[in-house]
Parts: structure tokens; C-alpha cells; sequence
């Protein structure tokens, strides 16, 4: 019998990854977590009343089969007024889908605030505003990133335990390497190479950051775009907060949109019905 209050993989696949579509809430056991669903958070304290969301955010609950801790974790938030489903089959079920999973092996220790935490240069261009997005849309929503002088990088990471990106460095994980950036490395680190609309973004960045605009013809917008966004915003986070809704629409294009053409008149009415 299907639980009552539930969500299908398929149906909650569609949602990953687009703003304001809700928290997914992974309430397995911390053994078992090798890899998740995109996006999932992963509660710190067993009482879903001390989570803190706002009422009006719909909670996906995931345990392992979806008759385990999910049941009753979605029954109490409901109990409180929020909108809560279970997933149906649980994680078992996305497996079975084969729908796209993260691997967590390289994500950094969590700080006390529950939330990874990450530094690179001021003043973001194309990588260092696409690593965010990917971070916060499929690996963790409430990651915290830090911006600071250059040279004060590697310094700043190791006072704040912070995981370093985008510099140069023997140490430094995430980095370019030869002709990839480091949002490649991200697709292929986080194990998404199967997640055909974020290989797609992966060349564009590539293409944007790397001044290989023939590698796709939206690279040579996307560094525009991303040009005009630094030169608009003298405050580094309010720029990611603006760079952060250019990827959420590039995502959705390359997920949904590749196929649609545009000119002045495809959504003109026919001459027949203009006249009528």
C-alpha cells in the first residue's frame, strides 16, 4: 500500500535543483550516507520541530525504504502545519530509478553550524560564482563561502577550517586542471558525469572561464553576463546571490528549454486570428 503523504523519485527528480522548490530532509543513518539525492540536507537534531524551516517550505522526508524514520518525521511536521511528504520507496526507490545521486566522499567536515564552509578570491567572475551555485543547488543548500584577498586564501582556510577553491596551490583540491576548470572537477568529483544537464553547463563554464568561447556558442554570453554582474555589484555575496539566478536559468535551459527557438515572431498570433 503506498504511504500515505508521499512523493514518487520521479516526480521529486523534477524539482532537484530549482529555487524555492522546498528542503529535502535525508533522516538515514550517518553510516549509510556515502551518497544522497541532490540537494539533501541532513538534520543535525533528531526533532524535526527544531529545524527551523519556515511553514510554507515543503519538506521531502528520505529515510532508506520510506516506511523506516521518514514516516513519522513527515506525520510530526505536518502535526505543525507543515506541508511534509515522504519519499516513496525511499532512497532504495531513487536508486532503483536511476536517478542522479552525490557522492559525498570529498565533501569537507561540517562545521558546528551544520553547514560546509568554503573560501576563495574576492571578486568573483564565471568559476567562483558557478562553484557556489553547484554546491548549494546539489551538494549543500546552507554551504557558507568566504571571500577574500588573494593572498589571504590559504591563510583564511586553515584559521576557519574553511575548504579552499579556486587558487593555486599543491594543496588546494579544487582547481583547474589542464584544460578543465574546477567546476569539471565538481561534476566528476560529486559523481554527476551522468547528469546530461549539468555536463552541458560544465562546457559552457569551461568555454567562459578558460577564454575557449568556441567550445559552446552561450560561453561568449555567459562571460558578458558574468563581466557586467562584477562591475554591478561592489559586494561580492550579493553578487553570488545575482549570479546564483543566472545558473538557475542557464540550468533550467540546458535542462528543459535546448530545444526551443525563438524569433520576433513565435509568439505572434496568426494573421487570421490578428484580423478576426
Amino acid at each position: 500500500m503506498p504511504v500515505h503523504n508521499a512523493i514518487s523519485p520521479e516526480k521529486l527528480s523534477r524539482l532537484i535543483a530549482l529555487p524555492g522548490s522546498g528542503a529535502i530532509m535525508d533522516v538515514r543513518e550517518p553510516l549509510q550516507l556515502t551518497d544522497a539525492i541532490p540537494g539533501s540536507r541532513f538534520p543535525a537534531q533528531p526533532d524535526p520541530l527544531s529545524w527551523g524551516f519556515d511553514r510554507r517550505t515543503p519538506v521531502v522526508v528520505v529515510d532508506t525504504d520510506g516506511t523506516g524514520a521518514a514516516v513519522s518525521t513527515a506525520a510530526v511536521l505536518r502535526s505543525d502545519g507543515y506541508v511534509a511528504e515522504v519519499l516513496d520507496g525511499g532512497f532504495k526507490a531513487w536508486l532503483a530509478a536511476g536517478l542522479p545521486t552525490v557522492l559525498l566522499t570529498h565533501l569537507p567536515p561540517r562545521h558546528g553550524d551544520g553547514r560546509t564552509w568554503w573560501v576563495t578570491r574576492a571578486r568573483p567572475k564565471v568559476d567562483r560564482i558557478a562553484f557556489p551555485w553547484l554546491i548549494r543547488r546539489f551538494v549543500d543548500p546552507d554551504a557558507r563561502f568566504l571571500f577574500v584577498a588573494p593572498a589571504e586564501v590559504l591563510a583564511v582556510a586553515a584559521r576557519e577550517h574553511t575548504e579552499p577553491f579556486e587558487v593555486t596551490d599543491d594543496g588546494v583540491f579544487w582547481s583547474h586542471r589542464e584544460e578543465r576548470c574546477t567546476f569539471d572537477l565538481m561534476v566528476k568529483a560529486f559523481g554527476l558525469v551522468e547528469h546530461e544537464p549539468l555536463v552541458r553547463l560544465a562546457t559552457i563554464i569551461r568555454g567562459a572561464d578558460t577564454d575557449r568561447l568556441d567550445l559552446a556558442p552561450e560561453a561568449a554570453g555567459l562571460l558578458a553576463i558574468s563581466l557586467g554582474l562584477s562591475r554591478n555589484h561592489a559586494d561580492d555575496h550579493e553578487q553570488l546571490d545575482a549570479g546564483m539566478a543566472i545558473y538557475d536559468a542557464l540550468y533550467r535551459w540546458a535542462r528543459d528549454a535546448r530545444g526551443e527557438r525563438h524569433n520576433w515572431a513565435s509568439h505572434q498570433p496568426s494573421r487570421a486570428t490578428a484580423l478576426a
